[in-house]
């Protein structure tokens, strides 16, 4: 089981790319008037789901079974 000091870094690595990839939809939609592609907003979801289960790995089970 990893420490807390690791999830921390853990879960700082997963926010840092978020944001990043959320600035540039957020300049794409903003400034070009673009909406981005949807494969692109599945993959940013994804990472999401994936920072849940770092975060709290059983409510983030619990949610993946409500969901199907």
């Amino acid at each position: 089981m990893a420490t807390a000091k690791e999830k921390k870094e853990e879960v700082k690595k997963y926010l840092k790319k978020l944001r990043a990839d959320l600035r540039v939809i957020h300049l794409a939609v903003t400034d070009e008037l673009k909406l981005p592609d949807p494969k692109e907003v599945k993959t940013l979801m994804t990472e999401m789901e994936d920072l849940l289960l770092v975060i709290d790995p059983k409510s983030a089970k619990k949610a993946k079974k409500k969901a199907k």
